[in-house]
């Protein structure tokens, strides 16, 4: 039975003082039992792409879960899915970006020939919260000349204003 984009929503669960006490965890796991329900997620965000009216050459998705839902998104597209990856996980040459987490610096990679030059990119992940990850993704996609037309994600944290600190577009299917 075909989902809704509402009943999708719904699926997401919260699980407070979760991975520490004060936060409350948002839990996107519960769509992937219901082949119908990942259908639906990965079709609204096409339609919402599409609908922006620009050619997209490449999908990003930020490890680990935007990896779960990029690759999909890239197929229905017919466009290439180049991942981002923690410091020392991904081959060859890499361009890398570091971002501050809650408890220091991190670093994200791309491998250097992930982008051609002058490329459209639609970078995709799970949650937004502060920004950080999606900015240092931007950073690297800029190292390669590409041009991030939409940062797009599941869950938007309200608050936060992740998105202030973001160049392109923000999407957030839901905003908690």
């Amino acid at each position: 039975m075909p989902y809704t984009i509402e009943q999708v929503k719904a699926l997401v669960r919260e699980f407070p003082d979760f991975p520490s006490e004060g936060i409350l965890f948002r839990d996107i796991f519960p769509i992937f039992r219901h082949p119908e329900a990942v259908e639906c997620l990965v079709s609204h965000f096409v339609d919402y792409i599409k609908a922006l009216g620009k050619p997209v050459d490449v999908v990003v998705g930020l490890d680990a879960r935007g990896f779960l839902f990029g690759p999909l998104i890239a197929i229905k597209l017919g466009v290439p899915f180049a991942p981002v990856r923690k410091r020392g996980k991904l081959p060859g040459q890499v361009v890398s970006a570091t971002y501050m987490k809650e408890y220091g610096p991190d670093v994200f990679e791309m491998q250097s020939d992930a982008i051609e030059s002058g490329k459209n990119v639609v970078i995709v992940d799970d949650l937004l919260a502060t920004g950080g990850s999606c900015k240092a993704a931007e950073e690297l996609v800029a190292q390669m000349n590409g041009n991030v037309i939409l940062d797009a994600f599941v869950i938007s944290l309200a608050g936060l204003e992740g998105d202030k600190k973001l160049k392109a577009p923000v999407y957030a299917l839901m905003e908690c």
